[in-house]
């Protein structure tokens, strides 16, 4: 084998599938979504609900909506975890549900911009941590259901580690739903029109995405995974994976979301969701 980052044998998680590590990612992507805040909401804001009274919990570019899809199931009452919140608009709304929410992400700046959020439209506050997935700073067995929309699973080198983590802190039980890039889009370019058509990357290529500054330090890190790759994680952290959801783009859609578009969408998903359930005993 040539390939060092592969995993050891068929079956078992790799702990990193790149050579950017962990260290590298969580800085370059701590700077780049601090930098990124207010142009990120001027774009994104109003379609993800952060400047809607009481947020919104938003899937994916496709706009499938957990007041929808129920993928988590009944919150009211449970103790939920976001993991990767930015400005925490799907916690936001989860606690206007009932549910008792804590939310985490790695850049100070999108937890400040949710707390304004909840500052302006006066609600109840969620508790909103600056921490990294690959570390959750909770006790074993303190959470109910645990959830990613878009967060950090794409953008840390160990999602081996971050999927054994939701393992520990979940109760015996409790539920994980993470989404991510689905996997195939690995293989096409970056772009929502027609050249982003046409296969260019391998789809076992696992090298990061990542951008730098004129220096060489690394300034943006997304990591890839494939299918098998995730189910593996899954797998190996002693979660069942119960359902892999890939939403189809909605026929009265017109909205472009960087390579999101409806020309894409057409053809091949743009998002996967991984519906995962901690045994019972």
């Amino acid at each position: 084998m040539d390939e060092p980052n592969n995993a050891d044998s068929v079956g078992s998680a790799p702990r990193q599938l790149g050579p950017i590590d962990s260290i590298t990612s969580e800085r370059a992507n701590r700077a780049w979504w601090d930098a990124e805040t207010f142009d990120y909401h001027a774009e994104h804001g109003e379609f993800l609900g952060t400047a809607t009274p009481g947020g919104d919990f938003v899937w994916c570019p496709e706009d499938l909506r957990e007041r929808d899809a129920h993928l988590l199931g009944d919150v009211r009452g449970r103790s939920v975890l976001e993991i990767g919140c930015g400005s925490a608009p799907c916690a936001r709304w989860l606690a206007t549900q009932g549910a008792e929410v804590v939310a985490i992400d790695l850049s100070h700046r999108m937890l400040g911009h949710g707390l304004a959020a909840m500052e302006l439209f006066d609600e109840t506050r969620v508790p909103l941590v600056q921490a990294t997935a690959e570390a959750l700073p909770f006790a074993d067995a303190s959470f109910d259901i645990a959830f990613s929309s878009f967060g950090a699973v794409p953008f840390v080198a160990d999602s081996a580690g971050v999927m054994a983590e939701v393992t520990r802190i979940l109760v015996p039980g409790g539920r994980w739903v993470f989404s991510v890039n689905h996997p195939m889009r690995w293989m096409f370019p970056d772009d929502p029109g027609p050249d982003g058509l046409t296969v260019a990357i391998p789809y076992f290529n696992r090298t990061p995405y990542s951008e730098a500054d004129s220096d060489g330090t690394i300034t943006y890190v997304e990591h890839h995974r494939t299918i098998g790759d995730r189910v593996r994680e899954i797998r190996s952290a002693g979660l069942i994976l119960d359902d892999i959801v890939e939403p189809e783009w909605p026929e009265d859609l017109d909205r472009v979301w960087g390579q999101w578009s409806p020309l894409r969408g057409q053809y091949f998903p743009g998002t996967a969701i991984f519906c995962c359930t901690k045994p019972d005993c």
